[in-house]
């Protein structure tokens, strides 16, 4: 049995002892309290919801009238600056309660926190839900902390868009409690999942690392070119080899990475990851992350044994967060100075000043009212948030306080196209690390290539991360700037072989867009892949046309 450390297990009980409850926030939570009308008092009752008894106790009950019905008890508490946080316990009963069409709609308690503008306060409790039927009456309670600025809490007991049910709920109570009470139970519960994971089997490799004479030669930036410690000018080309953005497991990574070196001839793989499967936090993971971490490591070692080089991309977007300057001081520590491996920073930066993209700040939720010809497309269906960003330098900060000299590879504005900044007083500051590569992506629906990235690549090297092109229309691109592949195509492959501009083609994968495989046989799109298999074999591209 594992025992927890004496010191915190010791602080959670005293806090729990000791700690003096403020005054009830829910007026009436037992709903014993009647107006002269006959109602519990404190409480507005809408249609379907119910003053019930058993005996002399009472509670209330909502009921689903017909399928997908959205039955709604409503309480707004408010929430002064004192309050950090709360304490909520009722009492549940439910009868037949039948989901509806979205794994959320059932009954269940949501737990807003707005501001004193009505905006949502960020990070929310967790909404309790309830599906099926309950013997009896079952007591719940949990803990959250209140978020900053957070000015009220909503409470909507609800049965939502549930196909059937009955839902009873008693005994309502809300309380402020110390927020070192949450502190200490946190702590608990990490040091005891830590214990767990701790005592779980080791995964075991499935690529060796390579004997260190084997490893490819050490990079390093020299003017807009890249060099190994040979001082040999080095052009990375190779495929974006996706799906551990997406899923732990990933798809056919290290067979891809295989074919992608050996048959397609690849000297470089863009390998896309994410920082919470990292930590162990994404959807089934129960291992702490350490399958994931291990199949990153069979990914360098596959490819670092065959002579290639590796850009481990962090595939987030819009702006980094102190979480990803965590995820990269923790990552760099594991591949300090591998010659393999290349870091690049942060996907794709967009709808933010160069300023913040480069020093931090607040990032806003705003958009022009008016887009015109030419503007920013929002290539993926992220909502904008108002947040704030520490700014890429604080990236490659975090990367070089570890000790780690790898080539760093940051990424402009407009999804990462856009480096006309960089030329503009917004270039990064390496700080005794190897260099800088500045990404771009390039897409059939981006235009002016010569500002926003050509002229770039006369002073600094490129790394073209994504770039590609799909025959199927893409419903976020106006049809005016989807340029057919066929003549797209020949004149990218050109642009980039004329520069020694160095790329990876997305995608390596059937189900991702634009494909470069038609299916998991690696049989290339006719539109992009027989392009890019033939580039990568030495197949010259005459630039015809500039976009």
């Amino acid at each position: 049995m594992h025992r927890f450390s004496a010191f915190v297990l010791m602080s959670f009980l005293v806090l729990t002892a000791a700690h003096s409850v403020e005054s009830e926030l829910i007026a009436n939570g037992s709903f014993e309290s009647a107006t002269e009308a006959g109602k519990p008092d404190g409480w507005k009752l809408p249609a379907n919801i119910s003053w019930e008894s058993d005996g002399a106790n009472h509670f209330v009950r909502l009921k689903s009238p017909q399928p997908g019905a959205n039955v709604l008890l409503f309480r707004s508490i408010t929430i002064t600056p004192q309050i950090q946080a709360l304490e909520l316990s009722y009492k549940v009963r439910y009868v037949g309660i039948k989901r509806g069409k979205e794994k959320w709609f059932d009954g269940r308690i949501m737990l807003n926190f707005k501001d004193a503008a009505g905006s949502a306060c960020s990070p929310s409790p967790a909404h309790p839900s309830f599906n099926g039927t309950s013997a009896d009456w079952k007591d719940r309670s949990q803990q959250f902390k209140v978020p900053a600025g957070a000015a009220t809490l909503e409470l909507l007991f609800t049965l939502f868009n549930a196909e059937s049910g009955q839902l009873d709920f008693d005994d309502i109570s809300l309380h402020a409690i110390p927020v070192a009470i949450i502190d200490a139970a946190e702590a608990a519960a990490k040091e005891k999942e830590a214990a767990r994971i701790a005592a779980l089997p080791k995964p075991k490799p499935k690529v060796a690392a390579p004997p260190a004479d084997k490893l490819p030669k050490e990079l390093h930036v020299v003017g807009n070119v890249i060099q190994n410690s040979a001082n040999e000018t080095i052009w990375l080309q190779g495929l974006a080899i996706p799906s551990l953005e997406w899923s732990a497991g990933g798809d056919n990574i290290l067979k891809s990475i295989e074919i992608g070196i050996i048959d397609w001839k690849s000297n470089c793989i863009r390998l896309p990851i994410r920082e919470h499967f990292w930590a162990g936090t994404g959807p089934y993971q129960k291992d702490g992350g350490m399958q994931y971490r291990q199949t990153i490591d069979d990914a360098v070692n596959a490819c670092a044994s065959h002579g290639v080089y590796i850009v481990l991309d962090l595939h987030c977007f819009r702006a980094p967060k102190e979480i990803h300057a965590a995820f990269w001081k923790d990552l760099a520590t594991r591949y300090k100075n591998h010659p393999a491996v290349l870091f690049e920073l942060f996907n794709e930066p967009h709808d933010l000043s160069w300023d913040v993209w480069q020093n931090g700040g607040t990032v806003v939720d705003k958009k022009k009212s008016t887009p015109k010809p030419g503007d920013v497309l929002a290539e993926n269906k992220e909502t904008l948030t108002t947040f704030e960003t520490i700014g890429i330098q604080k990236l490659i900060d975090a990367i070089r306080e570890t000790g780690a000299k790898n080539i760093v590879i940051p990424g402009g504005l407009d999804w990462s196209y856009d480096l006309s900044g960089i030329l503009d007083g917004h270039a990064l500051n390496d700080r005794n690390g190897n260099g800088i590569v500045y990404s771009s992506h390039v897409y059939p629906w981006k235009s002016d290539w010569q500002n926003k990235f050509v002229k770039a690549a006369g002073k600094y090297p490129l790394f073209l991360g994504e770039v590609g092109a799909e025959v199927e229309k893409l419903s976020f691109a106006p049809p005016e700037r989807q340029e057919d592949p066929y003549t797209w195509v020949p004149d990218m492959l050109g642009l980039i072989q004329k520069h020694k501009l160095n790329w990876t083609a997305w995608c390596f994968h059937p189900k991702s867009s634009p494909r470069v495989l038609k299916d998991w046989d690696y049989t290339p799109t006719a539109y992009w892949g027989e392009f890019v298999k033939q580039a990568l074999a030495g197949k010259s591209f005459e630039l015809k046309k500039l976009r």
